[in-house]
């Protein structure tokens, strides 16, 4: 007489890990693009001895490219100065929204080494005109 046991196949739940690792996925991705929207390839910083890290990251704020040809980067487009100010409306718009006041926002201004200081007064002058009152200048520290 033959036994037979009845063995039923066992297979595991993919459904979790599949899970897990599109939340991972999707974390990794939205951490890497908010580091890359402070960089421009565009722009190369000027080297200073000054420079130094920020004790504390700025809650809110607006970062500016500025090129030589004084033209503004902001949200990846290359603008003219004046075309600036429909897009710091709309920026000023949204925080508003948000209850953030515009003297809360910090304008982060990171400018060629070539550039005129001129159109970087030009840039500072348009943000007070919003109410934009906090500046930061961004700088390469000089490596020893």
């Amino acid at each position: 007489m033959r036994i037979r046991s009845k063995l039923k196949s066992v297979e595991l739940d993919m459904t979790p890990m599949i899970d897990v690792v599109f939340l991972l996925f999707v974390f990794f991705t939205l951490v890497i693009n908010f580091t890359a929207a402070d960089q421009d390839e565009r722009v190369k910083l000027p080297v200073s001895e000054l420079a130094q890290p920020s004790e504390k990251p700025p809650t809110e704020q607006i970062t500016l490219h500025v090129l030589t040809s004084g033209r503004v980067i902001y949200n990846g487009e290359e603008e003219p100065l004046p075309g600036m100010q429909k897009k710091l409306d709309f920026r000023l718009l949204v925080l508003k929204y948000m209850k953030v006041a515009p003297s809360d926002v910090t304008v982060i201004i990171r400018a060629d080494a070539q550039c005129d200081s001129g159109h970087i007064l030009d840039v500072v002058e348009l943000c007070q005109k919003n109410s934009l009152t906090q500046f930061v200048l961004r700088t390469k520290q000089r490596e020893e």
